[in-house]
């Protein structure tokens, strides 16, 4: 599967001043960026859509029978038939860009139709339940989008643990391949995936602060990112660490003279107050004060 999504760079400009935007598809099995292309000034991450395509078939010879998940951005008639016609497919949500098909997969008769797999998760301060529900729609003219075979809704209910407040979300897709070849508990892991390339940006945000950096000369942003890329494949290929470990062991175990120094700790004044007293007698009562004054 091949996740596809953009980033804007925001550290870098280019010579009109606007920023430079790149799109990306990334292997979810691999972790690996296939393929990058950057975003026109004047325009957005749909005509880029196509070229990114050549540029993975380039690489793999052929995009036959792999299926592509993106945001709702990339719900364009034009996408699905481009897709269809290299022999590949597409798993998409649909949202209010699309009003009709939204509002035709929305009105669906979601209450007659069986769960098709639920997941139960806990961590980060919250229990989390996914439930997956999909239907082949054989009214006349079916799905209202190209080469669409199947309706899908996934209900997330999420519990904070702390507050017990639970809040609920729904989100409609389409896939295009037949209910025979992808069945709920494959959508559930298939729609999921979608985030990896998303944690991805975020590594390069965080860890690697690419916001930060300033590269502007020519193909330079896309560039230094794709070595950023490159650095974060090989630590999901070949390390059993996080990126974020593995930059902090190479930074522990470079030579004095390359070692970044460490931004020095500031505190607020009321910490410093309260550090500045900690080495002090605790304060006594005012009856005890009063007693030691009277003697």
């Amino acid at each position: 599967m091949i996740a596809v999504d953009g980033k804007t760079l925001r550290g870098a400009r280019r010579a009109d001043g606007s920023q430079a935007h790149l799109l990306s598809a990334l292997d979810t099995s691999t972790g690996i960026v296939l393929a990058q292309v950057i975003v026109s000034a004047k325009s957005n991450e749909i005509p880029a859509f196509t070229p990114l395509l050549d540029a993975i078939e380039r690489l793999l010879g052929s995009l036959q029978d792999l299926i592509f998940v993106a945001d709702a951005m990339h719900t364009q008639t034009g996408h699905a038939n481009e897709i269809a016609a290299r022999g590949a497919h597409l798993l998409i949500p649909v949202k209010g860009n699309r009003p009709t098909l939204h509002a035709q997969l929305k009105t669906l008769p979601w209450t007659q139709i069986p769960i098709g797999h639920q997941t139960r998760d806990c961590g980060h301060g919250r229990r989390e339940t996914r439930t997956v529900k999909a239907v082949t729609v054989t009214t006349p003219g079916g799905i209202g989008f190209p080469h669409a075979e199947q309706a899908i809704r996934i209900t997330r209910t999420r519990t904070t643990t702390r507050s017990g407040k639970t809040t609920r979300e729904t989100a409609y897709l389409t896939i295009s391949l037949p209910a025979a070849d992808a069945q709920p508990i494959d959508l559930q892991d298939w729609i999921r995936r979608e985030w990896l390339i998303v944690a991805l940006h975020h590594i390069r945000d965080v860890t690697f602060r690419e916001d930060a950096h300033q590269a502007r000369t020519g193909n330079g942003p896309a560039v230094i990112a794709t070595v950023r890329n490159t650095a974060i494949g090989y630590h999901y290929a070949c390390s059993s660490r996080s990126c974020n470990q593995s930059v902090i062991a190479a930074k522990d175990d470079a030579p004095p003279e390359r070692r970044r120094p460490r931004p020095p700790v500031t505190r607020s004044a009321g910490s410093a107050r309260r550090a500045g007293h900690a080495d002090r007698e605790p304060r006594r009562g005012r009856a005890a004060s009063r007693r030691v004054h009277h003697r």
